[in-house]
């Protein structure tokens, strides 16, 4: 307990899964949580938890892929609250069948490039523009082992791999400061984004590759796996700890 007493900490995709489950345990830990997700009432029931378990949060609307958005949502954090300690980019978007890069199609780049590669980086910028303000803080992303090993359909790999290198980008402009960024690669997590896929639309030959090279009798990640994670590289027990992509498969792709 008090992990994380006094910091502010921003969650995107606060609304669910991951998010929620991380929201709820920084809470816990003594944060100030700021949450956001483009639907209000996910959000609001995620908040209504929080206070009900005696934690302060504020919740704002956000899309992440729109940067007036992303500047709006640390706006109000520092409105509310003075300042930005943490922030955990947490929200993104599937792709729909796993296509492969021969048969990605450009609407897919846009819309999950749009929101995992972009939207990440709108909200660090201007979060990393607050914590220049007080020289400290801890910027986590949560990637994907896909964006490491290549399996998942293109337009997800390539926004997730990304994030790993802009996560490093970020952690080597503040190397030397209190400043830190490094990113959590889970494997398949129990989430209701995942529970949506269908077996019956996914690219056959691309889901056949990936069974060849990753254990699929490996159990996969809770959000509160992911949670627990995220809550050790935000808080000051990982100050050492900067630009590295943590995988988190139970080894499924060792």
């Amino acid at each position: 307990m008090g992990r994380l007493e006094g910091k502010v900490a921003i969650v995107t995709g606060g609304n669910s899964g991951v998010g929620a489950a991380t929201a709820m345990l920084f809470a816990k830990e003594g944060a100030k949580v700021v949450i956001s997700a483009r639907r209000q009432a996910q959000l609001e029931e995620v908040a209504e938890k929080i206070k009900a378990a005696g934690g302060e949060v504020l919740s704002v609307v956000t899309d992440i892929s729109k940067p007036e958005d992303a500047r709006n949502l640390v706006a109000k954090t520092v409105e509310v609250f003075g300042r930005v300690d943490v922030l955990v980019n947490n929200a993104g978007i599937l792709e729909s069948g796993l296509k492969p890069i021969d048969r990605v199609l450009d609407a897919d780049m846009d819309r999950i490039i749009d929101t995992n590669t972009k939207g990440t980086m709108y909200c660090m910028r201007e979060a990393c523009a607050e914590m220049a303000k007080t020289g400290e803080g801890s910027i986590v992303n949560v990637a994907s082992i896909a964006g490491v090993m290549g399996c998942g359909g293109a337009a997800y790999v390539a926004s997730k791999a990304a994030i790993i290198g802009i996560t490093r980008h970020t952690a080597l402009r503040f190397a030397g400061t209190k400043i830190r960024c490094n990113a959590v690669c889970p494997g398949t997590i129990v989430t209701p984004m995942v529970a949506n896929m269908k077996a019956d639309n996914m690219d056959a030959d691309m889901f056949g590759q990936m069974a060849k090279h990753a254990d699929l009798r490996v159990s996969p990640c809770m959000p509160e796996d992911v949670a627990n994670i995220l809550l050790f590289l935000a808080s000051d027990e990982s100050r050492a700890i900067t630009g590295q992509a943590i995988h988190s498969d139970f080894g499924s792709t060792l």
